[in-house]
């Protein structure tokens, strides 16, 4: 039964009031450890809760330096702790994750409780080593690099795969799940919401689904995703593909991200997406999950008011000052390898040296902010854009000027924002990074505000507002930026050239420019990236209540099947008592995958098989039909022991009842659309490596299985459409099926045969009242559709047992499920003999 709280998520309401000041919370102190707080007033009601979860709380905590009392504040800076700001004011926002800080173990309880208490935060306290494993050894040292398109070579220091660091990074992983189980567990769980950022939790959700089958469980990618060429080299790469597909909804910055996500579930995990109403899903073992693709924003609300703060206008005032009569660039990036820092400097000089006239009047500010890991590549990063700056400065610099003024933090938002405001353009050209919100900031802050525009000396007679960005190809707001110079940062010359357009482009064109961003990132701000994907998160959960689940699977290897409600495994003892009760039975096999394995190179019936049927065949009440996509030849050679077994062969377009029986079509054949067929279907084989034709009596089929699987899907698509549109006029169906495309006959199917027989058995006064239909595959549906259909029919007469069941399980329009083959003929090994049957 739906839960209230649950109906209450389907009528989500949203909201585009920002609530700035009133939503940052106070500084809270610890005095010793913790300190009184007065009691905040309780909610009786239950209100709608979204968990975010984080490797770290979008926190600041540091100690007093006089009372040694700890200090607690939301880092307005931070993308997730602006994120709350997105929904109504009764919605509670509680995260989960780590301290920027050493606490002592003595203290850890009492601070956890405060920051719980006071600012709804869950803290994480990792053991060090398990932590300098998990974080500074897999995450930034390992996964980070090789998420950032960095191949893990051979003697490379720092990116070898440790065993030792993927096993702390699954056991941080659970612990950050157990965290969450509390405080899910602690209410009603239904109405929450679990929103996982970012590659450092990517093994959670197996953790979670594990244990809450319906959580709303949504994960965002904030980093880019690699190729699938670069991701396959991760040893664990199936684990965490997996563990990300136990979540409802999977969030990218860009397509191109998400193409490769996709990308990685096909070739790895022979998974296929299927885009519905602009929505991309994965179905995994019958849950669907959703592709989300949004750039995440920034918070215009808390940019404005820092604006327009009196110590924020002195500093811009002091800046122009500082530099005016220059030509000022703004750079700010993290202290990184992948930022792109030398390639910049190296622009600059070039830049220079190619334009004598700008000496003496370009500056480039760069800032860093401090690093976020640990090791000698930060250094050698240092070491290098120190030396090209030096290099530069020493070249074309004089007293009182320097082309590049290098900035290394902490530096506070409000000097950066000020260096934002007066910077007539902002460079910012990493190697590779995920979303990077500084042109965003950087064009809200050029845009001002009144107070801003007194500052500079701004009025009703000043030209209009300008900004100009060159911006790297290779980062996640690029595609958003389209009035940005974009830049190959690789390439120094095209870096120079962009500097050296830019700074020549007319001034109206500059204002153009700028209105075109200035209007695209007012609009998509951090409130709009948050509401959507909740939004997106409720509709990816719609159907959690409308089906029942199986847990299946140790590990990684976990997932969670759903399936509809009436949906139970078939039992012999079931079959079995119906088999008894019943006269005329109805006996329907699929052959391949359902009484041979799919991967078995030998295709032909074993010995056991051959028995089994034959066992079925004796008994006078039964009529037994093996029904298959195979061509009649191959078929009849095969089951040539079996007298009395019926074959329904090419989906049902040649029936036959029995051995010695002729064989009966479906309709006559016109088969003159194979002359077309045929060449159209070579011609793609010719161009397909891996790929080949199956050539049928009535249909003919194009196999891609052994293809590359991106290539073969679009060439399979490609022929499709092909064949589709060369057709059309031909009595004939282009279906795609798993790894073929086939055109047959219209009106053949084995939903067809199902059909015939039924109505042929009771044309003959024996009307069957046991129906027993096992297959595996997508054209089996059709037959338990057609049993479905049949059975509803109030006109027809009731067949009293009806057992369709699919092998594996998996979604499916079947009400029964087997494990296996095995399964398959233990279940028909089983039924009882001809010989004691009742009379």
């Amino acid at each position: 039964m739906v839960s209230s709280c649950c109906l209450d998520q389907f009528n989500m309401l949203s909201t585009d009031d920002f609530r700035v000041m009133n939503r940052i919370p106070r500084v809270m102190k610890v005095p010793g450890v913790v300190s009184e707080f007065e009691d905040d007033d309780q909610q009786s009601v239950r209100r709608k809760r979204v968990i975010v979860v984080s490797n770290q709380l979008p926190l600041r905590a540091w100690r007093d330096s006089v009372s040694g009392e700890w200090c607690f504040e939301f880092d307005e800076n931070e993308l997730l702790a602006q994120l709350k700001d997105a929904f109504p004011p009764d919605t509670e926002v509680r995260y989960v994750g780590t301290l920027r800080a050493d606490v002592d173990a003595a203290d850890q309880d009492a601070v956890a409780q405060v920051l719980r208490d006071k600012l709804s935060c869950e803290t994480i306290f990792l053991p060090v080593e398990m932590r300098n494993l998990f974080y500074h050894g897999f995450c930034k040292h390992y996964l980070w690099p090789l998420f950032h398109y960095m191949m893990p070579m051979p003697g490379t220091d720092g990116v070898r795969f440790d065993r030792a660091q993927w096993a702390a990074y699954v056991s941080a992983n659970k612990i950050f799940a157990d965290k969450v189980l509390e405080v899910m567990f602690r209410d009603d769980e239904d109405g929450d919401h679990v929103w996982v950022h970012d590659y450092h939790l990517m093994a959670l959700p197996t953790f979670l689904r594990r244990r809450c089958n319906r959580v709303k469980l949504g994960f965002f990618l904030h980093s880019p995703f690699p190729s699938s060429d670069i991701y396959k080299t991760l040893p664990v790469r199936d684990d965490i593909l997996r563990a990300l597909l136990n979540c409802d909804l999977i969030g990218f910055h860009t397509f191109d991200y998400a193409r490769h996500f996709l990308s990685c579930c096909r070739r790895i995990l022979g998974l296929h997406s299927e885009s519905n109403r602009g929505h991309i899903a994965l179905e995994y073992y019958g849950r669907p999950v959703t592709i989300k693709i949004l750039p995440a924003g920034i918070h215009m609300g808390q940019l404005g008011s820092v604006i327009a703060e009196e110590n924020t206008l002195r500093m811009v005032k002091e800046l122009k000052d500082r530099f005016q009569g220059r030509i000022l660039m703004i750079g700010v990036d993290d202290l990184d390898t992948f930022k792109g820092i030398p390639q910049k400097f190296s622009a600059i000089g070039e830049l220079l040296d190619r334009n004598h006239e700008l000496r003496g009047k370009v500056v480039l500010v760069q800032i860093t902010n401090p690093a976020r890991s640990l090791g000698r590549d930060v250094q050698l990063l240092l070491d290098e854009a120190n030396g090209i700056a030096k290099e530069v400065n020493a070249k074309y610099g004089k007293p009182g000027y320097e082309p590049i003024v290098f900035m290394k933090g902490p530096i506070t938002t409000r000097e950066k924002l000020a260096y934002y405001a007066v910077a007539e353009y902002c460079v910012v050209t990493p190697v590779r990074d995920g979303m990077n919100l500084v042109p965003y900031k950087y064009t809200v802050c050029r845009q001002g505000c009144p107070a801003l525009d007194k500052a500079l000396g701004v009025d009703e007679n000043s030209p209009p507002k300008n900004s100009v960005i060159i911006v790297s190809e290779f980062i996640g707001c690029s595609p958003s930026l389209s009035g940005a110079i974009r830049v190959n940062p690789w390439d120094i010359t095209e870096m120079a050239t962009a500097m050296c357009t830019a700074i020549t482009l007319p001034d109206t064109e500059k204002h153009l420019r700028h209105e075109k961003h200035y209007k695209y990132i007012s609009s998509h701000d951090v409130s709009y990236w948050a509401r959507s994907f909740d939004q997106d998160l409720v509709r990816a959960c719609r159907d959690h209540y409308h089906k029942r689940y199986w847990r299946v699977g140790l590990g990684f290897a976990f997932r969670l099947v759903a399936m509809e409600p009436n949906f139970r495994k078939l039992l012999g003892d079931t079959l079995n008592s119906a088999y008894r009760i019943t006269n005329s039975r109805l006996i329907l096999l699929d052959y391949d995958g359902t009484m041979m394995p799919p991967a078995s190179v030998n295709k032909g019936p074993s010995h056991e098989v051959i028995s089994v049927l034959n066992r079925l065949c004796s008994d006078p009440k039964n009529i037994v039909f093996i029904v298959s996509g195979r061509d009649r030849g191959t078929l009849s050679k095969w089951f040539s022991s079996c007298e009395k077994l019926g074959i329904a062969a090419e989906h049902g377009y040649f029936i036959r009842w029995t051995r010695d029986s002729p064989w009966e079509t479906s309709h006559s054949m016109d088969l003159s659309w194979k002359e077309v067929v045929e060449p159209i279907m070579q011609l793609y084989t010719e161009t397909t490596d891996g790929s080949c034709i199956e050539n049928k009596e009535t249909a003919v089929v194009w196999h891609y299985q052994d293809a590359d699987p991106d290539f073969g899907l679009w060439q399979a698509k490609e022929l499709h459409d092909h064949l589709e549109s060369v057709l059309a006029n031909d009595p004939v169906v282009v279906k795609t099926g798993e790894h073929i495309v086939e055109v047959k006959p219209q009106g053949v199917s084995k939903g067809i045969v199902v059909e015939n027989v039924i109505s042929s058995m009771r044309s003959k006064g024996k009307a069957p009242d046991f129906l027993l239909c096992i297959g595996d595959d997508r054209s089996d549906e059709d037959m338990f559709e057609s049993i479905a259909r049949s059975s509803a029919d109030p006109i027809l007469p009731t067949i009293a047992e009806v057992f369709a069941c699919t092998v594996g399980l998996k979604p499916s329009r079947a009400k029964y499920y087997v494990d296996d083959i095995v399964d398959v003929i233990g279940l028909l090994r089983g039924v009882p003999e001809a010989s004691v049957l009742p009379n």
